[in-house]
């Protein structure tokens, strides 16, 4: 298998190109031996064809070859693709000419006699370097995506990977959604996403803030009201239900909804038919709901504030969005972000961000989520952000060692996303020899290339 399911290129798979058969069959099968795949040439030019036809994981090619040296089909490999590693084969005479190739780029390279075991270490290193620039590739556009739907999707937290991925998933389920987050942490992203990305995107995705509209107006604002059903009822309003036919009805603040009202929606919910006030028609709706919350309703419904019914019959499937203290890691980028968007819209130039603006992004809590930091951003952008320094508080629960290594951690990816990459800036930057922070990256599990 040369390619993966999802179509994309196999950071498995190995280009061999020498041009003596004995060479070529022997490190083929060493290669093979030690679970790769493998496709052999002879030739620079049938193999340089085989690969821009379908991007391999590794070229592994000896330097001398009867019709394109290595050293300039290295050159042709990087113009395709620059983080394609590449293994060059050489002959004591072409080792000055590989170390500056391996300058220029390449990854690695082996000179004659060599072990099989050096080749098999150094294609493993060199797939698994593979492997993640094409899971960096995806997760930047992936990223790319989310901030062009909206910047609060933002984040390369495992936790926002994981709910990205939640709701591609669960948008195409066409089911009913309770979604679960404090306040300020998206939940009206997460639910318009669910939209988007549904097979409804062409049709209405209609709001309704629950702890908005007083008691007295929230069933005519739902389920709509024909012309004298009551006084002050001068004409006919379709109401929210029947304004989402076809589309999904975003019900926010679910728990504020009052206890009677709560009966009348649990039968559209069961029956998927409305009654607007002043009629005896029943309409038949087809739509989605995506009810959000910020308490347990679980909860709630044994205070007997919330009906254990309607409770159950919204709770297909849930999404919990994670606070913004328990992602850290995507706070700096959030914070670029909104901040680049405030500047361009008050018409200014992003200012620059200070030792104690970085100070307080670090170590603030942020119980208003991604909307308190949206905030911060604003007043930044505007220079009304220059006080407010939190003191020090804990990242999260956990033994002090582990609260240590989160802090190290997200302080080394924060420096990298400022650094574009640059280990030897960031290292800089963090007063640390560079040796040291290759370490701690590599005990991280960061990868530099994330950053670029």
């Amino acid at each position: 298998m040369s390619e993966r399911d999802d179509g994309r290129p196999s950071p498995e798979r190995v280009v061999f190109i020498d041009d003596e058969e004995e060479v070529r069959r022997a490190n083929c099968q060493s290669l093979e031996l030690d679970g790769f795949t493998v496709e052999a040439f002879g030739a620079a030019g049938p193999a340089l064809a085989a690969i821009m036809a379908d991007p391999p994981g590794l070229v592994v090619t000896d330097v001398r070859l009867p019709d394109l040296d290595g050293v300039a089909l290295f050159a042709r490999l990087r113009a395709l693709d620059p983080d394609l590693p590449v293994i060059l084969i050489t002959g004591h005479g072409d080792i000055r000419m590989a170390v500056s190739a391996m300058r220029d780029g390449a990854y690695d390279f082996l000179a004659k006699p060599y072990p099989a075991e050096s080749l098999m270490a150094s294609a493993r290193r060199a797939l698994e370097r593979r492997r993640l620039v094409l899971e960096n590739r995806a997760l930047r556009a992936s990223l790319a995506a989310a901030v062009e739907e909206d910047p609060a999707f933002l984040g390369v937290s495992p936790e926002m990977v994981r709910l990205r991925g939640l709701v591609r998933e669960v948008a195409q389920a066409d089911v009913d959604v309770l979604v679960f987050g404090e306040t300020g942490s998206g939940k009206e992203v997460v639910a318009s996403a669910l939209h988007r990305w549904s097979r409804r995107a062409r049709r209405n995705f209609v709001a309704m803030n629950c702890g908005a509209l007083p008691d007295s107006v929230v069933e005519s604002e739902l389920f709509g009201h024909e012309a004298g059903a009551f006084t002050g009822a001068l004409k006919r309003r379709v109401g929210r239900i029947e304004h989402a036919q076809g589309g999904t009805l975003f019900l926010d603040e679910i728990e504020s909804m009052p206890l009677t009202l709560q009966v009348k929606f649990l039968r559209v919910l069961q029956e998927r038919s409305v009654e607007p006030l002043g009629t005896n028609e029943i309409r038949t709706i087809d739509m989605r709901v995506v009810a959000a919350t910020k308490v347990d309703l679980g909860q709630a419904s044994a205070q007997g504030t919330f009906r254990d019914d309607l409770y159950h019959r919204l709770n297909v499937i849930t999404i919990p969005i994670p606070p913004l203290r328990d992602r850290r890691e995507d706070v700096m980028l959030l914070f670029q972000e909104f901040l680049t968007r405030a500047a361009a819209r008050f018409g200014r130039e992003a200012p620059p961000i200070t030792p104690a603006v970085r100070d307080h992004l670090r170590r603030h809590d942020w119980p208003g989520n991604v909307r308190e930091l949206g905030h911060f951003a604003e007043r930044h952008a505007l220079g009304f952000a220059r006080s407010e320094s939190a003191p020090p508080e804990a990242a999260t629960a956990g033994t002090l060692a582990e609260q240590v290594d989160r802090f190290e951690r997200g302080l080394i990816r924060e420096e990298l996303f400022m650094a574009g990459g640059d280990v030897r800036l960031a290292a800089e930057s963090l007063g640390t020899p560079r040796k040291t922070l290759y370490d701690k990256i590599a005990r991280h599990g960061l990868t530099p290339t994330d950053y670029r």
